[in-house]
């Protein structure tokens, strides 16, 4: 079976969002896709659409879980899933994956990574991206101790290999 592998960060609306963080999300995007699995996110702007963009230059298969409507989506999304839950569906984007990925980010990014750990799935940040990601990778205590471990990566690679324990 594949492995489903959520990416959450900024959305267009993030004034804050690099050019770093975006070459970052298309980069991962396009290993999910190289190591022949599904990507889901939240299929709208900003990092969706950079790791949805990504994916597809490898022929991936992305999925978006909409809040609202699919006039929100992204042009890289394959399979839409209109939720109509608004915030509530990040719920939803974690629960259904093996892994996620945190790239830059605000509230709603930090409202998934909250999911993961309650949740106990693997999150990963990749750290230098900027937002809640990059905070928290600042601000962490290292012997904080929870059931799901917060993993801190310097790479969309090095995020892959965590992944796929490579």
């Amino acid at each position: 079976m594949k492995k489903l592998i959520s990416v959450i960060g900024s959305d267009k609306s993030d004034e804050s969002l690099s050019k770093y963080a975006i070459e970052v999300a298309k980069e991962l995007g396009k290993l999910i896709a190289k190591n022949n699995a599904i990507l889901i996110c939240g299929g709208r702007g900003g990092i969706m659409e950079a790791v949805c963009k990504g994916a597809k230059t490898n022929e991936g298969i992305t999925v978006g879980i909409l809040p609202k409507s699919k006039t929100e989506m992204n042009d890289f999304v394959d399979i839409p899933i209109v939720t109509g839950l608004g915030n509530i569906r990040n719920s939803i984007i974690v629960y259904s994956s093996d892994a996620i990925v945190a790239i830059a980010g605000r509230w709603g990014t930090l409202n998934e990574i909250s999911y993961s750990m309650i949740y106990e799935k693997p999150i990963i940040l990749i750290k230098g991206t900027g937002g809640i990601v990059d905070y928290i990778c600042n601000n962490i205590n290292t012997d904080f101790s929870y059931k799901t471990k917060v993993i801190i990566v310097d790479s969309a690679k090095e995020a892959i290999m965590k992944i796929f324990n490579k």
